[in-house]
């Protein structure tokens, strides 16, 4: 193993995200992939057609085995959001930093870790989208929601998506709502959504085949409305925020939840 280099184990690697994830960090010259975690996997070897590896690599069913075996530094998990709260709290046990990228976590969910990170002392983060364009349009949005009285919100996903709404349509939901809360306080005429939660915003989400990943948020006052769109053609989009998060992770403090705060 090369110390110079960011030790990397990815969780859900039998996945498509998770094969993605596996093949960009094998390519990162400053990243060293020491192992593959999947349900899917026994204790033999993975090898590259089943994980996108560049070359052979350890494979565990679980975690907890993984890193029992593996002096890792960071955790990418990217599996179904009942194994990723089992893999962080593993990964925090353990003194290693998790990236998250698994969808369908909670509020509650992020109190959790955000209290084990910290009595813990290791860095942790999560994402509810890695690519830069849609950390831009919830950061659009929010500013939008300054102006704009009222939104709401269309998600899209490939049929196999398990949550719904998506991760990134709860934050962007959250951002808009936060705002809206700001306003109420300084505004008796704000609208009353302002003063209510982010499932104020109406949500709405398609799941059908041909689809990867978009989102509308679309905001409407008098005589007018305003569309910020994204749209995801490859799952190839999120790695730049990926690895970012990997090279970035150990050196933040706490929990810390959006690619915003770290680009």
């Amino acid at each position: 193993m090369n110390p110079q280099k960011i030790r990397v184990v990815v969780t859900g690697a039998a996945g498509q995200m998770g094969r993605i994830v596996v093949g960009a960090v094998s390519a990162a010259d400053d990243m060293e992939l020491l192992g593959v975690v999947d349900p899917l996997f026994g204790s033999a070897v993975a090898h590259p057609e089943a994980t996108g590896a560049l070359g052979s690599v350890p494979s565990f069913e679980a975690l907890e085995n993984a890193l029992d075996a593996l002096e890792a530094d960071v955790v990418v998990d990217f599996s179904l959001a009942e194994g990723a709260r089992r893999n962080i709290t593993v990964a925090l046990e353990n003194g290693v930093s998790p990236v998250v990228g698994t969808t369908g976590l909670t509020k509650e969910d992020f109190e959790r870790f955000a209290a084990e990170a910290e009595a813990l002392g290791v860095p942790a983060f999560v994402a509810p989208n890695f690519a830069l364009g849609a950390v831009l349009m919830m950061l659009l949005s929010q500013q939008a929601a300054r102006h704009f009285p009222d939104a709401e919100i269309i998600e899209l996903h490939h049929e196999h998506k398990k949550d719904a709404p998506s991760g990134t349509a709860k934050r962007t939901a959250d951002l808009i709502a936060e705002v809206w809360r700001e306003t109420a306080v300084k505004d008796a005429h704000a609208p009353a959504e302002a003063a209510q939660a982010a499932d104020a915003v109406p949500t709405h989400s398609v799941r059908l085949p041909g689809i990867i990943a978009e989102q509308q948020v679309i905001f409407g006052a008098l005589g007018q409305t305003l569309t910020i769109e994204h749209r995801t053609t490859s799952r190839e989009s999120f790695m730049p925020g990926v690895l970012l998060a990997v090279r970035k992770v150990r050196s933040l403090q706490g929990f810390v939840v959006g690619l915003e705060n770290i680009l």
